[in-house]
């Protein structure tokens, strides 16, 4: 089966607003993935930043994460400002969802059901908000699957009757920015996406880095 390139249908769609500047909603997960998805999208939409993530642990991180979002956002250029909405942090809410797949490697169901509560989250937000359309910045990382990412926010935009913009943001250097403006702007970069299980996988992966070294 083919992959679709949703970073082309996103610049369809772009293309379409002429003079409009619509508004979008988007879901962030951190102040880096947000970095060069924001510096893309700032010029063409009114953006709305909505950090709800309550898959992360501990709730030190959250609000270390949530601290430096907020930073960038006064620090970064953008033709139109974005504004920010912090969702209800429910970690209780992230650990029924993964009841019973805790074994589950990175990538797979587990992290599934984390993207559409995130993105049902957003989808609702962005409903009752007005917005014209919502996204996230998940698509900007290589360790996501972009095609599950904008499979499941097309399907949450039929639900919840708001349009989900596609992306691909990692492509065309998309990642890469984010790590050059992370150094420009000294943000902290994570080294797992949030939950307990990425963080134990995350440990697990410079356990095994160590040990080959010391070979």
């Amino acid at each position: 089966m083919n992959k679709v390139n949703y970073r082309n249908q996103m610049l369809k769609i772009i293309d379409g607003f002429e003079d409009r500047v619509p508004t979008l909603l988007l879901h962030d997960c951190c102040a880096p993935c947000l970095s060069s998805v924001l510096e893309q999208l700032a010029p063409i939409f009114r953006v709305t930043v909505f950090f709800y993530n309550p898959n992360i642990l501990p709730e030190e991180e959250y609000r270390k994460r949530i601290a430096e979002v907020k930073r960038l956002l006064t620090e970064l250029p953008q033709k139109y400002p974005a504004k920010f909405i912090e969702g209800r942090y429910n970690v209780h809410q992230f650990l029924e969802m993964a009841s019973g797949m805790e074994q589950e490697p990175e990538g797979g169901e587990r992290c599934m059901g984390c993207y559409r509560l995130r993105l049902e989250e957003t989808a609702r937000y962005a409903r009752a908000g007005g917005y014209d359309f919502f996204t996230t910045t998940l698509t900007v990382s290589p360790y996501k699957n972009a095609q599950k990412l904008n499979e499941i926010g097309l399907d949450l935009g039929k639900k919840y009757e708001v349009p989900f913009l596609p992306s691909d943001f990692k492509k065309k250097g998309g990642y890469q920015r984010s790590i050059e403006l992370s150094h420009i702007y000294g943000l902290y970069r994570q080294d797992f996406c949030g939950c307990p299980f990425s963080k134990e996988a995350a440990r697990r992966k410079r356990a095994a880095r160590r040990g080959v070294a010391q070979r």
